[in-house]
């Protein structure tokens, strides 16, 4: 582990504590979104609980938060179970809150023992310049979007209405970075998973009001082999099907540089406009 003093603010803004029945977390200001802290970072300090925890056997396989209210600002409290467990597979179950009230968030996830087997990837890597080739996005005014390099390839976020005067499309292909470097575990991972940019902000143009209603990551690497690519950056894709009713999907894909894919991602936003 970095000394406290070298810490990256990744670890700052996911370190957890554990206690005697529930384990705890704070809030980071450095990865604060619009009413809360930022989804993937939130989803990063559940995971570290899990990988943390003494009872713990196997990968991560898949992650499902459901952000149930906004977090405050300051300490929180997880409450981390184990469900159901057998030879092969772990199922959790975590409940975030602050103070006496109902959980913030609720999440489950699966641990499995990634055993040696038939390989075959029939999904291709999008193309893509190498990362130092692309020029980084500009800072936004959110905390959280300062800790990440966005190099886009296709779909940078436009302001304004099109020329056409319909939606812009809202797919985007984009090499994604920490901005201080930091070598890519299953934490970062999935925050990064997360770190998409809401797909209603570049169909119409602009901001409007938007939060995470439920987000689900899958890994498709173990630990190991995650650590074998020794990468900083992934190249992600990201785009929605449908935008109704105050509501839109979002799914995505985050590749490795030598063409791994090593997570799919998947969720359901609200948004306001």
């Amino acid at each position: 582990m970095l000394p406290e003093s070298s810490a990256h603010l990744f670890d700052d803004a996911t370190r957890v504590t554990a206690g005697d029945s529930r384990w705890q977390g704070r809030t980071s200001p450095d990865y604060w979104a619009f009413v809360g802290p930022f989804g993937g970072a939130t989803a990063a300090t559940v995971l570290r609980a899990l990988i943390e925890h003494p009872q713990i056997q196997g990968d991560p396989l898949a992650l499902t938060v459901n952000y149930c209210a906004p977090i405050a600002e300051g300490p929180f409290d997880l409450d981390v179970r184990l469900v159901k467990a057998n030879r092969s597979s772990q199922h959790w179950c975590v409940e975030l809150s602050q103070g006496n009230a109902d959980a913030a968030t609720l999440a489950t996830a699966v641990f499995a023992e990634r055993r040696p087997s038939w390989s075959h990837q029939p999904a291709v890597k999008p193309e893509a310049p190498p990362f130092d080739q692309v020029k980084r996005h500009p800072n936004t005014n959110m905390s959280w979007t300062k800790q990440y390099d966005f190099r886009f390839i296709e779909g940078r976020p436009a302001s304004g209405a099109s020329p056409s005067g319909e939606p812009h499309s809202s797919y985007s292909r984009l090499w994604i970075s920490d901005r201080r470097p930091r070598k890519l575990d299953g934490l970062s991972l999935l925050a990064m998973s997360d770190a998409f940019f809401g797909r209603v902000f570049h169909a119409r143009g602009e901001l409007v009001p938007f939060g995470t209603v439920s987000l689900t990551t899958y890994f498709h690497v173990s630990r190991d082999e995650l650590a074998a690519e020794n990468i900083t950056h992934v190249l992600a894709t990201a785009d929605a099907k449908v935008f109704n009713r105050s509501y839109q999907d979002q799914h995505g894909e985050l590749w490795s540089p030598s063409g791994r894919l090593l997570a799919t991602t998947t969720q359901i936003a609200y948004f306001k406009a």
